[in-house]
């Protein structure tokens, strides 16, 4: 049986607009939760770049699910207000290889994500951190879309692999982290199944589609002066390669057992992501 959050007091979803918080609010509807759904474009206004709206999605909010912008380090000033106004319990997206040393290639410093876990842990409430390696749903609705609907993927990943985590796996585990007993203090490693290089997923995705999407592997140079050409800012662009840079070097080609530990159940394959996703005629959302 599914209970509340730890005292009957709304949810506050940030990034709800985005990959994993869209799935998690709608999954705390479903069962009856109140929520708080914060976005720039929500009735919950909420911009992690302006401080001033931080407290009106926060007071009264019982639990927390924390989306932070990967470049931005307000993390730990948040943590504290969220305690200071009384939530009770969070739990943070994070990202796989924080606090491992060399696993984002190019990186410098350590990233944000570390500042905020530690901030997370440090602050007084209930806590749970996922740690999910690349999102499958990259192919469809992110950052990799546009490049399936061009038939070409032009990546720094050379033939390395990922082991691609489901966003409804992550938005599983979150849910039941804020709504269930016995996640607190658990940090949970997040992947598939089985790994697949980017020319293997090319390939279901072709087969899903009915046309070809290929694989072009490019240098790490190259893919961040392409990606200055389409606007991009030379940190945020760093950054990406950086973070390609642990699938190329196969970091996160290991299966991880978070899903199983959190949800007693094996991670949903990639190939029931691609027959969810991709047929023909399929068009980015």
């Amino acid at each position: 049986m599914t209970q509340n959050n730890p005292d009957e007091r709304p949810v506050l979803v940030t990034g709800a607009t985005g990959m994993t918080g869209s799935r998690v609010l709608a999954r705390l509807r479903e069962r009856g939760v109140a929520v708080r759904a914060a976005s720039r474009s929500s009735e919950w206004a909420f911009d992690w770049s302006d401080p001033s709206t931080w407290d009106g999605v926060l007071d009264g909010a019982g639990s927390v699910y924390l989306v932070q912008n990967d470049l931005d380090p307000r993390i730990p000033a948040f943590v504290e207000r969220a305690a200071a106004l009384g939530a009770r319990r969070i739990v943070q997206l994070s990202a796989r290889g924080v606090g491992r040393p060399g696993w984002f290639e190019g990186a410098e410093g350590e990233p944000p994500h570390v500042a905020a876990e530690e901030a997370v842990k440090a602050g007084g409430l209930e806590w749970t951190i996922l740690r999910p390696g690349w999102f499958a749903q990259n192919f469809g609705e992110g950052l990799l879309a546009d490049g399936v609907r061009a038939g070409v993927l032009r990546l720094p990943t050379g033939d390395g692999a990922s082991a691609w985590i489901d966003a409804e796996d992550i938005a599983d585990v979150a849910v039941a982290a804020l709504t269930e007993p016995g996640h607190q203090g658990r940090v949970y490693e997040l992947s598939g199944p089985r790994a697949l290089t980017l020319a293997e997923a090319a390939a279901e995705i072709s087969a899903a589609l009915g046309r070809t999407v290929r694989y072009e592997p490019v240098p790490a140079d190259d893919h961040v002066d392409e990606l200055l050409e389409q606007g991009w800012s030379k940190e945020a662009a760093q950054e990406l390669v950086a973070a390609f840079s642990a699938i190329r070097r196969n970091k996160e080609a290991p299966i991880v057992h978070g899903v199983r530990e959190a949800l007693g159940r094996e991670p949903r394959d990639f190939s029931d992501y691609v027959a969810r996703t991709f047929h023909q005629g399929w068009k980015r959302p």
